[in-house]
């Protein structure tokens, strides 16, 4: 079953030039859309879209946690933009 998941990704400093996203689209069976984000030198802040099947999300959150991404679900009463 097809699902949107919106996520706040937080990328340590080592991560932060590493092409995280285009692996996570490249390796798993997701969409990946950047709906916001911030990044300096030390952290990288970003604010994703995942469409995909449940399980394909799941294993691509899984994924990003592995590598050092901390993962954690968008509010459900953000402003959707």
């Amino acid at each position: 079953m097809k699902e949107t998941q919106r996520l706040w990704l937080m990328f340590p400093t080592k991560l932060v030039t590493r092409p995280i996203i285009w692996e996570l689209g490249k390796d798993f069976n997701v969409v990946t859309n950047i709906r916001q984000a911030s990044v300096t030198e030390e952290i990288g802040i970003v604010s994703l879209s995942l469409d995909g099947e449940r399980e394909d999300i799941k294993k691509a959150i899984a994924w990003l946690e592995k590598e050092g991404v901390k993962v954690e679900p968008v509010e459900i009463n953000t402003i959707e933009g």
